[in-house]
């Protein structure tokens, strides 16, 4: 059963189902109020079980605009669109001809449906908002106070939101999901991602981007594992037209397309382009009684077994026929498939790997077999330093060595997931490159009972009566603690409870129903590990299980009281925890792109942000951090900015994240002493005094702007002594007044947009003066970047960037070294 879209139909549910259609209207000239293509200010629209559509994909569908034209012919429509068995519903745009089957090409809350009775509000300031039926905020388009005047469903299918001036201020053509229709563009820095099936509308493994070197195709993962890749520089957006799908690129200031694809069938009828759940890039079109696949674009350029999941995971693909990995030397079988009859689902292994057993773990090299991806992780190395390496690191899947066929020396790339393998059933022995291909697998403990004869009757006599009396002392001493603690726990459970706003709460064996027994690993963060788990409505979510003693329940009391409680869009929404006996688990909403340090930190020009979407997401920061100072009933500090606790939607929103450190202050404290908590490199210098304000995440987030500017570390340990340190190369480079030097290298569109890159690191160096009170306050600093106020002049570069404060009083120099050591990241999103 997929999350929140049954596949399984029984008789009954069918026969339900036809009752419910069967009464509904089936086109829309049957509705007595037509729909227009235009709506006004201050018009809200009710998801009610009312007048509907039915579509042939076993959904329903409520019309709210029509694209002008006659309903006769190929058209669009906006609407609720609810799957008849669990009747959760999307904001979407359909296609259809002749008004019968319409097939979704845009929704605005995929991954968050909503139920009947749920509202669609175009506000009297401009903002078009879809909240469900308990009033939850589920979507926006984020466009108050732009000069909105109405809402447009246009001809081609683009839902846009006009001005006075009939000029567009936002439109659904720039946030595609899973497919373009005619006329409508992928531009560089938006992607396709395709649905889980077809039942299952949610956010697939597939992504299809373009960047500023080409047309990528690629599967998530960590990292992502590209299984198509057309390289040309300079691209700038792609277009699908009827007949082609047309390349553009700029070069010297002028634009050129170019048409590399197959040609796509022409046609009068309605037709649309999909990213499929299965890595495909097809083109669909109305032919007499159905929707027909006209055209299978990437099959062009890839073969069968060249898809990540043309045999699952861990399926080995050999001309479109589907095997699992064969026994090791001595005849061990470590995978079988996951059906017998259905062998293109993958493998799976006989023993799961398990990290606390990685003593039993082994690396089983399979012959003739090759993989999509090879991406370096070392580089000049040895295969059996690749080997061992994967060995120790439990993420590790897999390890893949490739090398000159004349040299022993290569490099080595680690895979965390491993999808279709392919085989090669003969290798070329001129091939300048050899590729060895390690699989990590299991082996079961063996448990060998050995006997042992008796010795000296008086030794074990007096042996057994002293341990029986240690033992009873450990008991006593274990049942005191154990009713201390337990006392403990209840209490803090009880204050829980007692908490004004606090999100659901779970039992342990709900979350781990909710994660499949914790079986998908997201990721690793300070204080446990990240897990993905599907509510029983279909949301998904990240599961945080929390590990360790006293400051765990610290950081578990404090990320509860603080985020549990408060509501904004540009923080990560805590859905719920769990606080039963020893188990300490947080559960999040899930943020399909990740940490924001894993987009600006790995120097892959493929997959560098462009101006737009760090400013964006610089802006969203800001707002999250200014919500917490300002607009919360108490003041937030939250103590530790900095990327890994940005997480990333799949529209690049950024919100904050990990409120395990944070603290709450009355709202007229100025200031608060407290111990020094946060990230070495990200900590203002009014911590070694312990009498901090709100400026400390002032300081935090200047160097955040500066990292997502530069696209590096603010210490970056590779470089030589004199560049280790970004602040102290932005101090350098401001006075000789070159800021420019340090953009991003990675972008291109950085480098384009230089000027309005260097005027916001003058807004990052804002909020770095060692000074606390010349910083603005979070609210300034988002009114600076929406234009409303101007930087402040004569600014300080006199940054501290020391890698190691000096002594704190009372803490020694252990205090010193943990605030230097190295920051684990904590993630609440699978990677990218």
């Amino acid at each position: 059963m997929s999350p929140y879209w049954m596949d399984a139909r029984s008789n009954s549910a069918f026969l339900f189902a036809f009752l419910i259609i069967s009464s509904f209207p089936s086109t829309f000239a049957d509705l007595s109020d037509p729909c227009p293509n235009f709506a006004n200010l201050s018009t809200a629209w009710t998801n009610t079980r009312g007048e509907w559509v039915n579509s042939s994909d076993w959904a329903l569908v409520k019309p709210i605009l029509l694209s002008p034209g006659e309903t006769s012919g190929p058209g669009f429509l906006c609407g609720f669109h609810c799957h008849y068995e669990s009747f959760l519903c999307l904001f979407a745009i359909l296609i259809f001809q002749d008004v019968y089957s319409p097939q979704l090409v845009w929704s605005a809350n995929r991954n968050r449906p909503v139920r009947f009775n749920a509202t669609l509000r175009l506000t009297e300031d401009g903002n078009l908002i879809l909240a469900d039926a308990d009033g939850t905020f589920v979507w926006s388009t984020n466009t108050a106070g732009k000069s909105v005047s109405g809402l447009n469903l246009t001809e081609t299918g683009n839902l846009v939101l006009l001005d006075r001036n009939n000029e567009m201020v936002w439109q659904s053509f720039d946030h595609p999901t899973d497919s373009l229709v005619l006329q409508q563009k992928l531009v560089r820095g938006k992607k396709l991602i395709s649905s889980v099936s077809a039942s299952n509308w949610t956010h697939g493994l597939f992504s299809l981007s373009i960047t500023n070197y080409g047309f990528d195709a690629y599967i998530q993962s960590n990292p992502p594992q590209l299984y198509y890749e057309w390289e040309y520089s300079f691209l700038t957006s792609i277009q699908y037209t009827n007949g082609n799908l047309s390349v553009y690129y700029r070069w010297e200031d002028e634009e050129f397309n170019f048409t590399p694809f197959a040609p796509i069938p022409r046609t009068l009828s309605a037709q649309y382009m999909r990213l499929g759940s299965d890595g495909h890039l097809r083109v669909f079109q109305w032919q007499e009684t159905g929707w027909q696949e006209a055209v299978d674009l990437t099959d062009e350029f890839l073969t069968e077994c060249d898809y990540p999941l043309a045999c699952g995971k861990y399926g080995i693909c050999s001309a479109g026929q589907c095997t699992c990995p064969g026994a090791s030397d001595n005849g061990t079988i470590y995978f079988r498939p996951i059906n017998e009859r259905q062998t293109n689902l993958g493998c799976s292994a006989i023993t799961p790997i398990s990290c606390q057993l990685s003593q039993y773990h082994s690396l089983l090299e399979l012959q003739n077999t090759s993989y999509s991806t090879f991406q370096v992780d070392m580089q000049s190395t040895d295969v059996e330093i690749c080997k061992q390496t994967c060995l120790k690191n439990c993420s590790c899947k897999a390890a893949l060595f490739r090398h000159p066929s004349n040299h022993s020396s290569g490099d080595c790339c680690l895979l965390s997931d491993v999808f279709t393998l392919q085989n090669m059933e003969t290798l070329n022995p001129t091939d300048y490159f050899s590729t060895s291909l390690f699989l990590k697998v299991e082996n079961s403990p063996t448990e060998n009972v050995v006997e042992k004869k008796a010795g000296n009757a008086r030794i074990i006599l007096g042996s057994s009566l002293g341990a029986l009396f240690g033992v009873l002392i450990l008991i006593g001493a274990f049942i005191f603690l154990f009713w201390k603690r337990r006392d403990s726990k209840e209490a803090e459970e009880d204050h829980l409870d007692c908490i004004p706003g606090m999100p659901t709460r779970f039992s342990f064996e709900d979350l781990k129903a909710i994660t499949e027994n914790f079986s998908c690993k997201l990721g690793e963060g300070g204080f446990g590990s990240v897990f993905q788990g599907t509510l029983s409505n279909g949301i998904k979510v990240a599961v945080k299980q929390l590990e360790g003693l006293g400051q765990v329940k610290k950081s578990f009391l404090a990320e509860v009281e603080t985020i549990g409680s408060v509501h904004h869009v540009n923080l990560v929404r805590l859905i719920g925890f769990c606080a039963e006996k020893s188990h300490r688990l947080l559960v999040y909403e899930c943020m399909c792109n990740g940490s924001l340090d894993k987009w600006i930190f790995h120097g892959n020009r493929d997959l560098a942000l462009g101006w737009q979407s760090r400013r964006k997401i610089i802006l969203d920061i800001a707002k999250g951090l200014s919500y917490l100072h300002e607009d919360c009933r108490q003041k937030i500090f939250h103590l530790d900015i900095k990327p890994q606790n940005i997480l990333l939607d799949e529209d690049f929103n950024a919100k904050v994240s990990d409120f395990g450190l944070s603290k709450l202050i009355d709202k007229d404290q100025s200031q608060v002493v407290t111990r020094m908590r946060g990230t070495p490199g990200y900590l203002a210098p009014e911590w070694l005094t312990s009498i901090i304000t709100e400026k400390v995440d002032v300081y935090s987030f200047g160097v955040v702007v500066l990292e997502i500017l530069c696209g590096r570390k603010n210490l970056d340990r590779s470089q030589t002594e004199e560049d280790m340190h970004l602040l102290g190369i932005f101090k350098r480079k401001a006075e000789e007044n070159r800021l420019a030097d340090i953009i991003d290298k990675c972008s291109e569109d950085m480098q384009l947009h230089g000027a309005d890159v260097v005027e916001m690191m003058k807004v990052g160096g804002w909020c770095l003066q060692s000074d606390f009170a010349r910083r603005p306050s979070m609210s300034v600093v988002v009114k600076v970047l929406e234009g409303l106020v101007d930087i402040e002049d004569n600014l300080e570069y006199s940054f501290s960037y020391s890698p190691r404060p000096p002594k704190i009083a009372g803490m020694g120099n252990k205090a010193a070294d943990a605030a230097t050591a190295e920051p684990i990241p904590s993630a609440l999103s699978g990677p990218r």
